[in-house]
């Protein structure tokens, strides 16, 4: 029988521990790395059309019942009374604390049947209040391409870029309709019907294409055949896995789920292999000081208090008071460089710092310095191509949080951990200045910009 979490703490001695040193490896998407270079696929998206396939590295948790949205509205802070058919959102939880557990996208594909999209976190909870909880549901799930057999369940592509609409109504033979931004719609690709979400990455058009895995093929060729007038660029692991940088998209903060209120049934239930690693300079011992809340996020547009759910009261407490907000922190190109030369130069260089994306455990908390005073914690880190920056995406205290304060990100580890990806390495302070999230004047005038 696998080792539960609750296990797996208590064999270690405390939560941090265990994810500092957790042995799994950095998560990576199963797919190409590269069909040209990460730089000219990055490009893509801004200036012409990029496919991306995310078909290998999400899981997919399909939810049918008659009580299947009723589990949602419980275990989800977002309002669910005009939710309907051919609409999707992003789906976010809170612990009964009202910090974050995570987010995915939530697919209403029909009547009773939902499919919830995306990293394991939120996806986990939800199925474990389905299952313990008084709800007549049924689960379906179909993990990433690294732990599952065979091959998935469905196919999910992704155009984006300023020809993603031309390319789209040339590869369907017709007039796309108006879709609002997270809508879906249904196309006809080659003979065979495609459903379609209307979304968006760095405020350009997009669509994520979907359908039955045997189809993909078929769909894939139709797409690459037409894309060729359009500039179609293949994006491969490398540059997508960059991607949220400039959607200002956090994508895995460290779930609530270590401490809290009716948590221990949950870490009694949750495999250890679905904990994660946890990399960066914050070192507290206190599992609390890694947690976030929406608000810190950006998500409070998400949150409805129109319904019952689970840390609601909470919740409310964080709404009446935010501590913190998302910005992104623009690195300074000198001290990015020195902290790359150090390999190059005598004694302990700095922790190596990859391009385009710089995590090196699936949650990333450095700290983030004001006068050599805590101030916030920053999360992703990489290189922007069309911005030709190297940032993060940070959650600050309100007070540091304007667009021009400079700041100082720790980066590296002290004591280093014992995780693969860590060599010896000293930490370093790195300059840096607050900026808006999206850090692009573009995608933050465009994205959702056609929202209900």
């Amino acid at each position: 029988m696998a080792e539960t979490l609750a296990a797996a703490i208590d064999r270690v001695g405390s939560a941090v521990d265990l994810l500092r040193n957790a042995q799994a490896r950095p998560t990576i998407f199963p797919v190409t790395a590269e069909f040209s270079n990460w730089r000219s696929e990055q490009l893509s998206w801004r200036r012409s059309v990029a496919l991306l396939d995310q078909s290998h590295h999400m899981t997919d948790l399909f939810i049918t019942g008659p009580d299947a949205l009723r589990l949602l509205s419980d275990t989800g802070v977002n309002s669910v009374q005009s939710f309907a058919v051919d609409k999707a959102k992003q789906f976010i939880a809170v612990n009964h604390e009202g910090y974050l557990i995570g987010d995915a996208i939530l697919f209403f594909l029909a009547e009773n049947e939902f499919d919830l999209v995306g990293h394991q976190m939120v996806i986990d909870w939800v199925q474990f209040h389905g299952e313990t909880g008084d709800y007549d549901v049924t689960f379906q799930r179909d993990g990433n391409s690294i732990v599952r057999d065979g091959d998935p369940a469905l196919y999910r592509y992704e155009l984006q870029g300023p020809n993603a609409l031309a390319l789209m109504e040339a590869v369907t033979g017709a007039p796309v309709p108006p879709t609002r931004f997270f809508h879906m719609a249904t196309f006809t690709i080659d003979g065979v019907q495609v459903r379609s979400l209307r979304h968006g990455m760095a405020g350009q058009p997009g669509f994520e294409l979907f359908g039955p895995w045997e189809q993909g093929e078929r769909v894939r060729d139709a797409l690459l055949r037409h894309g060729e007038k359009f500039d179609l660029v293949r994006v491969g692991s490398k540059a997508y896995s960059s991607a949220n940088l400039e959607s200002a998209w956090v994508p895995s903060p460290l779930p609530a789920i270590f401490s809290g209120h009716d948590t221990d049934r949950y870490r009694r239930w949750l495999p250890a292999a679905s904990a994660g690693s946890l990399a960066g300079s914050l070192a507290s011992e206190r599992i609390e000081d890694y947690y976030v809340t929406p608000y810190d996020l950006g998500y409070g547009r998400s949150v409805a208090f129109d319904h019952e759910f689970i840390g609601r009261a909470a919740l409310e407490a964080h709404a009446a008071n935010p501590q913190r907000q998302k910005v992104t922190l623009v690195w300074s190109p000198d001290d990015v460089a020195a902290a790359q030369r150090s390999m190059l130069e005598p004694g302990t260089p700095a922790k190596y710092i990859d391009f385009p994306k710089a995590r090196y455990g699936l949650y990333q908390v450095d700290r983030v310095l004001v006068g050599g005073v805590d101030v916030g914690i920053s999360h992703d880190a990489g290189y922007i191509t069309n911005e030709q920056v190297f940032a993060s995406l940070a959650s600050i205290d309100n007070a540091h949080a304007a667009p021009g304060t400079q700041v100082e990100v720790v980066w590296g580890e002290e004591p280093n951990s014992a995780k693969p990806a860590v060599e010896p390495h000293r930490q370093v302070r790195i300059r840096a200045t607050v900026e808006p999230a999206p850090y692009s004047r573009f995608a933050r005038e465009n994205y959702r910009s056609d929202a209900s």
